[in-house]
């Protein structure tokens, strides 16, 4: 291999393979834990339709995605499509999102695994932050050796991981339906998807928790240059993974709502699911929503590392970053570099997280801060696909709704969420989250000194 110019393993995943990692890094079980008491309780009886269109905007983002990969692959994905159509100043920082967002969600999506953990094998200790901390530490080492152990050990570890937690859901979904369809709380019905229900205030409190359910399926693309068909398949990986979990999310909210109120929802908090398994089976088999949720979190710290993992190396292959980022393992093919700044920076954040006084605050800063970096990322990738294709865009109608306007459309909501954002959130939230991507001025004005 020529070290100038370093390759990923190269066909090493298949389509369906794809499709797992996009589930895998929505996170179903844990977004449906920890944002659907969130999202009933900013707006009600419009929760259906609020995912559902907020759904419809993603697949925009996805279209961008699809056809911005068909153009040009590259493991850097966003940073490498925003780089090359607006500027690589804007590209940079576009990537360095994703990199912070990853990177602080070695805190959200680490915590939740261990107090899963805890709930099942030491539940008195799952208050203790100092506890929770260490064995969300213990889950970042674990599942960073996975990861830097090659590319099919994790698609190996993610099928294991993802097909249980879905199937572990789809079974209470099902449980559910069952049990409170023929004397539903609050029924289904087709008026709960019409448009002229939600405000523009619903839409947009809404908006700003559906970002986080469907944040993560962009890691089939950054997987692109592993995958075989690099060009299609991470594309189709992408649209597959979120009509499934488009599926998952729209059922759960119609039969949460069969089910319990929506005090009764709020009190559950982020409690939910296991409150629901709890209600349809006997104990302990309704501790298989602890496991779901167990499961889905270390599922998507995997592939959140993936997605950092592959910017990085990008950048740094590139040299926008230091050239070591962009080294592999002789015999894995990974960016072991890479690797290694991601497992340290989530150790140092969680080392600081078992400091503070409270678990559900750190998740619930974190979340919040990752909008920012959600919206950024995406909202450029969007804008970068509308004007890549401005001109073929326009021979014909079929190519005008999908390759401009649908994406546009979703660049400018997700304009919108971030503007909302800055108006919303608390000042340490704001900080995180703009400063976050901010911040990467520095490393960004080192590699330009680097390289004169």
């Amino acid at each position: 291999m020529d070290k100038d110019h370093p390759k990923l393993q190269e066909n090493a995943l298949e389509l369906s393979e794809s499709v797992v990692l996009g589930i895998a890094g929505t996170a179903p079980a844990f977004s449906l834990a920890a944002t659907t008491s969130v999202l009933i309780a900013a707006v009600g009886g419009y929760s259906l339709a609020s995912l559902f269109y907020c759904g419809l905007v993603m697949f925009g983002v996805t279209l961008a995605f699809l056809h911005l990969n068909r153009s040009h692959t590259s493991a850097g994905a966003s940073y490498s499509w925003v780089g090359h159509v607006f500027h690589p100043v804007l590209g940079f920082f576009s990537g360095w999102s994703l990199l912070v967002a990853s990177a602080v969600f070695m805190v959200s999506g680490t915590i939740p695994a261990a107090t899963a953990t805890l709930t099942l094998v030491s539940p008195e200790h799952i208050n203790d932050p100092v506890i929770v901390a260490s064995v969300a530490a213990g889950w970042l080492l674990f599942v960073s050796v996975i990861v830097v152990k090659g590319i099919k050990l994790s698609s190996y570890f993610q099928i294991l991981l993802t097909g249980i937690e879905v199937s572990l859901l789809v079974i209470i979904i099902l449980g559910a339906f069952w049990m409170y369809s023929s004397h539903p709380i609050l029924p289904f019905s087709w008026s709960q998807l019409s448009i002229t229900s939600l405000s523009l205030h619903n839409f947009a409190t809404g908006a700003l928790t559906t970002l986080f359910f469907f944040w993560g399926w962009d890691v089939t693309v950054n997987l692109s240059e592993e995958t075989r068909n690099a060009a299609d398949n991470p594309g189709r990986g992408a649209v597959g993974a979120l009509s499934i979990v488009m599926l998952l999310f729209t059922s759960f909210i119609i039969v949460i709502q069969y089910a319990f109120t929506n005090e009764e929802i709020q009190e559950a908090g982020t409690n939910i699911l296991f409150v629901l398994a709890n209600k349809i089976f006997p104990h302990p088999w309704s501790y298989i929503a602890v496991i779901a949720v167990m499961l889905s979190t270390i599922g998507t710290l995997e592939t959140s590392i993936l997605q950092f993992t592959r910017t990085m190396f990008a950048k740094g292959r590139d040299g926008i970053l230091h050239p070591r980022y962009a080294r592999l393992h002789k015999q894995w093919k990974t960016p072991w570099c890479a690797t290694a700044v991601i497992t340290l920076t989530g150790v140092i954040l969680l080392a600081v997280s078992a400091f503070l006084p409270s678990i559900n605050k750190v998740i619930e800063i974190s979340v919040q801060a990752i909008g920012f970096q959600i919206a950024f990322y995406y909202g450029l990738t969007c804008f970068a696909c509308g004007w890549h294709f401005r001109w073929i865009a326009c021979k014909n109608l079929r190519d005008f709704l999908l390759l401009l306007c649908w994406p546009i459309f979703s660049g400018c909501f997700m304009t919108f969420i971030f503007i909302s954002c800055a108006f919303i959130f608390d000042p340490i939230t704001i900080a995180l989250g703009i400063g976050g991507i901010a911040i990467g001025a520095v490393p960004l004005l080192i590699s330009k000194g680097r390289a004169q």
